[in-house]
């Protein structure tokens, strides 16, 4: 018979128990409220259950343009997670090696991490600003004449994504090449494949699973982003940043609405992370299968 657990256990339990509660409780309540009737609060009790807020949402009528903010983040997204598959994926290939200066271009791209998010924002935008006065100054007059800013949702919002997105994808990446056997790739230039062929049929196939964690994770970095993309976006919001503005202001469970919306869009970039995954270790594990009893 074992020794039962101590009291300590217990107490610690409760209070991990309750510490779940306050982080997940919040979210929980505006799931819930998401959900009131039409004649519905931003308060319990509730008024009835429906999908009403939600279909307000969706069809414009409400505190925000959905479906502008929703395309904008969606293609910011995707375009940050592309960029931080490539760039991550070149770099970890690059550091395999030793070259000059590559402990402080390793620390610099990282320091963002340590940096304020909303001094980072703050320094795009006034990088941006510079830019647009040197150009109205001296670029040529059809660009001069006609220029606004250079801000935008691709050039210092795209930026200021990156500089969040990056040094994640770079860790993840330097950890994996890390614990990679560098005998497939001996194996496989013995057999007389090219460079390019043993990075396309040798480490690919294995260090697959996670580029596809690093490129979603990206993605969900990018579509909850809000303080480096308060002074970097320009003319146009993204999404997160329109339910910050509205928190304030908004007087219907529209927001809870918005809310719900937008933290079903990480929930699903999750799954489709998680089910890509196990369909690619489960082919890869039933392909290893095969060749053994081959």
């Amino acid at each position: 018979m074992g020794e039962g657990r101590s009291p300590a256990f217990y107490w610690l339990a409760g209070f991990f128990g309750l510490f779940v509660l306050f982080l997940y409780g919040p979210m929980l309540v505006i799931f819930i409220l998401s959900f009131q009737g039409p004649t519905g609060g931003l308060t319990f009790p509730m008024n009835g259950v429906s999908l009403h807020w939600f279909e307000r949402l969706w069809n414009g009528g409400g505190i925000v343009n959905i479906h502008d903010a929703f395309v904008r983040s969606l293609e910011l997204g995707l375009v940050v997670m592309v960029l931080t598959v490539v760039l991550s994926l070149s770099a970890g290939l690059a550091f395999r090696k030793k070259f000059g200066g590559s402990q402080l271009l390793f620390f610099v791209a990282v320091a963002s991490l340590i940096v304020p998010s909303i001094v980072t924002s703050l320094g795009i935008a006034l990088e941006f600003r510079l830019l647009d006065d040197f150009l109205k100054k001296h670029g040529p007059p059809w660009i001069a004449d006609n220029l606004t800013t250079t801000m935008g949702t691709f050039t210092s919002g795209l930026g200021a994504h990156l500089t969040w997105t990056l040094p994640f994808g770079l860790l993840v990446m330097f950890a994996i090449f890390n614990r990679f056997d560098n005998r497939y790739e001996e194996a496989a230039r013995d057999q007389g494949a090219t460079p390019g062929q043993t990075l396309r049929y040798v480490i690919l196939p294995i260090i697959l699973t996670s580029v596809i964690g690093v490129g979603f994770f990206g993605f969900t970095l990018s579509w909850d982003e809000i303080a480096r993309s308060s002074q970097a976006m320009g003319e146009h919001n993204t999404l997160p940043m329109e339910l910050q503005a509205l928190t304030t202001t908004v007087t219907t469970p529209e927001i809870y609405a918005l809310g719900t919306a937008t933290t079903g869009v990480s929930f699903a970039v999750i799954a489709l992370a998680l089910l890509g995954i196990t369909t690619i270790r489960a082919r890869q594990a039933r392909h290893g299968s095969d060749a053994g009893q081959a």
